[in-house]
């Protein structure tokens, strides 16, 4: 697996590991569901606005 190195506010690490530490799991889990979550959560948005961008063209073009 690969490493990435990421620079942070010493506070958000707090609570970052006070999250993980609540959860049972560890900080690298935590980090990885948060950019899994908002990657899916991206590309909802995006589906949502061509979709959008779709209707709007037909009616344009209906």
């Amino acid at each position: 697996m690969a490493r990435v190195l990421i620079s942070m506010p010493e506070k958000f690490l707090d609570e970052i590991d006070s999250v993980a530490d609540s959860e049972n799991r560890t900080r690298s889990e935590l980090i990885r569901e948060a950019l899994r979550t908002y990657m899916y959560r991206s590309q909802v948005r995006t589906g949502k606005k061509a979709a959008s961008n779709a209707e709007i063209l037909e009616a344009l073009l209906g």
